[in-house]
């Protein structure tokens, strides 16, 4: 006779040894490209990481900054 325990176990022993096809894929790219994490990274560096903008130079570029007006083909006189 088995017991609802030893079958609890079984489950759980199975579900710690299965590995999804996604995990299996990454896995398999971390193998093949060790240097994955560092470009992704570097990639995060050029697009998401700016410096801090002083406020000094946040009035330059609100200075610098033209005015646009509501409708920009309206001939003006």
């Amino acid at each position: 006779m088995v017991r609802h325990s030893d079958k609890l176990a079984s489950c759980k022993e199975k579900a710690a040894m299965y590995v999804s096809e996604f995990t299996q894929f990454i896995n398999q790219l971390h193998k093949d490209r060790p240097d994955l994490d560092a470009e992704q990274q570097k990639g995060r560096a050029i697009w998401w990481d700016q410096p801090v903008v002083t406020p000094d130079v946040r009035q330059k570029l609100h200075d610098a900054t033209l005015v646009q007006p509501a409708y920009v083909y309206q001939i003006k006189g």
